[in-house]
């Protein structure tokens, strides 16, 4: 009896292990940052890096309410006259294995409505939502320039 309950042991233990090492690791992100916004401003911005391990969009971001009333997905782009503006955008595509950066003048994370100016040193959490993986949850550090 001891020994099919070792062997029944021992076999869970092999398919949970098996089942951990097949896992889609989603999404990666790294260095995501924030620049410290001025007294008077209300809204911010977030940048990072994105890698997924398959194809992927991001789709949603959201921080706490302390820190931002609203949160979009933008990006820099030109208008019809010329100048470059910043537009919402619905999400943006992750090809698999291909690393996509959120920078200045591109592609990033618009906070709005902040009820108070995000200060150099600070941190906060950022959580991003995705079309295929599960969401993550990251660390933004508030800095003058990118990591």
């Amino acid at each position: 009896m001891h020994r099919v309950r070792v062997t029944a042991v021992a076999v869970l233990v092999a398919l949970a292990a098996a089942a951990c090492g097949s896992a889609d690791p989603g999404v990666t992100v790294e260095g995501a940052w924030a620049r410290p916004s001025p007294a008077m401003a209300d809204a911010g911005a977030v940048y990072l890096d994105l890698t997924a391990a398959s194809d992927d969009e991001l789709i949603a971001a959201e921080v706490d309410p302390s820190i931002a009333g609203v949160v979009e997905i933008h990006e820099t782009a030109m208008s019809d006259d010329g100048t470059m503006a910043m537009q919402e955008v619905g999400s943006i595509d992750l090809p698999g294995g291909t690393t996509v950066s959120l920078e200045p003048g591109g592609y990033h994370i618009m906070l709005l409505h902040l009820p108070r100016p995000l200060e150099n040193g600070e941190t906060f959490s950022l959580t991003l939502g995705f079309a295929e993986s599960d969401s993550v949850q990251v660390t933004v550090e508030v800095r003058e320039d990118a990591p």
